[in-house]
Parts: C-alpha cells; structure tokens; sequence
C-alpha cells in the first residue's frame, strides 16, 4: 500500500490545499493530512480547531485521513509506514525552499520520496496568510475556502 503524507500547518485549510490533497489521494492508496504542531507558529485556530476542519473539508475523501505530529517529518512517517511526501507549488518561488526540504529529509531517510504538485493555476496566488488577511477585514472568502472554514473565520475573527 502506498502511503503518502501531506503535511502542513493548514492555519487555515484552503482550496489550493483541498485541490493538492485531492489528486494526491487520486494516485496514492492512502494520504494523511498531518497538522505540524508548531509552538513556536502564532496560528490563529488550534492545532485541534485545525484537524477538525481539515476533517470536515475532506470528509467525501475516502482514503485521506487527517492527522497532527510535533517533531521530525520523518520520524512520523516512520512510525506511520509513510513512503511519500506530497508538496504542493504554486510558484518558482516555492520551488528552492521546498528542495531544500526534500534534500534534507531525503538525507535524513533515503527511502522517502518527494513528490511535487504544481497547483491548479487558479490556486497560484492562494496561501493561508492572504485567506487570514482578506478575512480579516470582512471581505468574502467563499471562493477560498470552504463554507465550513469560512464560518470558522467570521466567529473567530470576531471574538
């Protein structure tokens, strides 16, 4: 069975990630959505609020499964029996700083593989950040995120 891990902090979940998750879980037999706990990241929601939405988000996604790890990439697949990594670019200027990435884990466990996904073209200019700053000024995300995600921005916004 081919496993494959797409990890992020998903602060929060978007499109673009639904769209990468999505064709991940077209050519793997199974991909976990692994939420990185990052204390040291100010997030918005909670690693927990996070999972949840990505839960809900994915819910019509039968072979994803949705997930949280604090500590190295590659020590939670290990321990998940994971054998690849799924990373989504939007831009060249993704690219160098995901190599980097892949470089290091590769040296950290030769078995693991690095697969790139180049995002859906109308994705390209998406991230979490724009999603977070766009809401915060009370203009729409609907076409962002999901509706879920988008209620969860308006309530904790105005808390």
């Amino acid at each position: 069975m081919a496993i494959a891990v797409c990890s992020g902090s998903f602060d929060p979940v978007t499109y673009g990630h639904l769209d990468i998750i999505a064709r991940g879980a077209n050519v793997f037999d199974k991909v976990i959505v692994a939420v990185l706990i990052n204390s040291k990241k100010n997030s918005l929601f909670s690693v927990d609020e996070r999972v949840e939405l990505l839960r809900q988000a994915t819910a019509d996604m039968k072979n994803v499964e949705i997930d949280s790890f604090d500590g190295l990439l590659i020590d939670y697949m290990n321990k998940k029996g994971a054998q690849v990594i799924i990373r989504g670019l939007r831009a060249v200027s993704d690219f160098e700083y995901e190599m980097q990435v892949a470089s290091i884990n590769k040296k950290l466990d030769e078995n693991i593989e690095t697969f790139f996904m180049m995002t859906n073209n109308q994705y390209s200019y998406l991230s979490s950040s724009i999603v977070k700053e766009v809401a915060k000024y009370k203009a729409s995300v609907a076409d962002l995120v999901p509706p879920i995600v988008e209620e969860a921005l308006k309530r904790k916004l105005n808390e």
